[in-house]
Order: C-alpha cells, then sequence, then structure tokens
C-alpha cells in the first residue's frame, strides 16, 4: 500500500481544527477551516480572535502559527475529557 502524499496528510491535518497562519504573498493572516479560508486580516491578534470564534463554534482545535509558519499554539474547543488543558 502507498503511503499518502504530504500534500493529503497536510490536508488532513488541517481538516482538523482551524489554523490561523500567516499569507507571505500577500502579507495578511488567515483563519482557514480545511481548504477553506474563513478569513483575512490585517493583523495576527484580530485573526486569532476570529479563530476562536471559529473554533468554538465548530468545536475543534485552534492552531496558531507564527511569523515563520511554526506552531506557536493550540487550543482545544471540542470534546476533551476531564482532565485540564495544560498548555494554556
Amino acid at each position: 500500500m502507498k503511503a499518502p502524499s504530504f500534500a493529503k496528510r497536510w490536508r488532513s491535518r488541517l481538516r482538523m481544527g482551524v489554523h490561523v497562519y500567516r499569507d507571505p504573498h500577500v502579507c495578511l493572516w488567515i483563519v482557514a477551516s480545511g481548504r477553506r479560508g474563513l478569513s483575512r486580516h490585517q493583523t495576527q491578534r484580530t485573526a486569532i480572535v476570529r479563530g476562536i470564534r471559529a473554533a468554538k463554534h465548530r468545536r475543534v482545535d485552534l492552531v496558531i502559527h507564527g511569523r515563520n509558519g511554526r506552531f506557536r499554539s493550540r487550543d482545544s474547543y471540542g470534546n476533551e475529557t476531564s482532565r485540564r488543558d495544560t498548555q494554556h
């Protein structure tokens, strides 16, 4: 069986939550879920606020990327266990 390509693995990760990341081509912060871009923002702060609202509504994880594209933080707004989220 052939392993899935990098693009397919990345798309499946995006499906699992709401992501906030910077698009270097247009210098905007993007809020996306799956392949769908939900909104575009001038500042990361406004993108995070919109991302929190979207993640709470969809009951999924919110993943925030830094300017360099790496994961900055992750918050869960979905079905969690009774254990407290220790990251934040």
